[in-house]
């Protein structure tokens, strides 16, 4: 059973920082794209960054340069460091793993992250 399990989350003054973490089990991890997504209220879940197994990254426009997304296949995690933080940051964060065999997505059950002004 695919389980991820999402940390880190919390409120933050703009400008600040917070890093979360994904502990991902039950699946090979390390061949699989992994990838952190956001949900603000009344808004759909957009990508905010993936990272392949191979280390390449991609980031949405809002976020790069301020945000990083990195992994460990040895310990099956994965981390969002997110930097400069602003109150349009504020979502629900969801970790996700897409296999690159069938295409299937897990999701994590998410972490708030609430940006002051």
């Amino acid at each position: 059973q695919v389980q991820l399990v999402e940390s880190g989350g919390g409120l933050v003054q703009a400008g600040g920082s917070l890093r979360l973490s994904c502990a991902a089990s039950g699946i090979v991890f390390s061949i699989n794209t992994m990838g952190w997504y956001r949900q603000a209220p009344g808004k759909q879940r957009e990508l905010v960054a993936t990272i392949a197994s191979g280390g390449s990254t991609t980031y949405a426009n809002s976020v790069k340069g301020r945000f990083t997304i990195s992994r460990d296949n040895a310990e099956k995690m994965v981390y969002l460091q997110m930097n400069s933080l602003k109150p349009e940051d504020t979502a629900v964060y969801y970790c996700n793993l897409h296999t690159i065999y069938f295409s299937k997505d897990y999701w994590g059950q998410g972490t708030q992250v609430t940006v002051s002004s």
